[in-house]
């Protein structure tokens, strides 16, 4: 008797969370091979601290990492943007390939603070044939003091 009730229970769960994918959607582990995309990466040459809103200056790296095996993609557009949208940097003056494993960063030092919070990269590239997707990241690190902040954000595709 407890058996069929805990039984009847894990199908229930089970019935629940499957009706919570949408349909048509891949599991997580499965990979969308891609022939290219152009990427939005959040990124921030600078944040808010305190209740005065003093600012905290970033160093921003943009990584940009080939994570398939067996073939090369090539970057057409390497592009930071400022809070406003306005293109601040043209980091590509031709195109640039990289390997299978391969990777490559973007710098802007902090110095360069003029992106503000609402900094933004877009990547655009493309592959001869159908790959994994890059995986395409901003860090973000500061010092001040004696103390020190780092984080990441992670590049949402916006064309495929």
């Amino acid at each position: 008797m407890v058996k069929s009730v805990f039984r009847t229970l894990a199908l229930l769960i089970i019935g629940i969370v499957l009706n919570l994918i949408p349909s048509g959607a891949s599991p997580l582990w499965a990979t969308q091979l891609s022939t290219g995309q152009a990427l939005y990466v959040p990124a921030y040459s600078h944040i808010f601290i305190g209740h005065r809103s003093r600012t905290y200056k970033l160093s921003i790296t943009l990584s940009i990492r080939n994570i398939d095996p067996k073939a090369s993609l090539t970057l057409t557009t390497v592009d930071y943007h400022d809070t406003d949208g306005n293109l601040s940097k043209h980091f590509l003056d031709a195109p640039v390939v990289l390997g299978p494993m391969a990777s490559t960063r973007y710098v802007v030092p902090v110095q360069e603070n003029a992106g503000g919070s609402g900094a933004n990269f877009v990547v655009r590239w493309q592959a001869d044939h159908k790959i994994n997707p890059p995986i395409v990241e901003s860090v973000m690190i500061g010092t001040q003091s004696q103390q020190g902040i780092s984080f990441t954000s992670r590049g949402q595709v916006i064309i495929e």
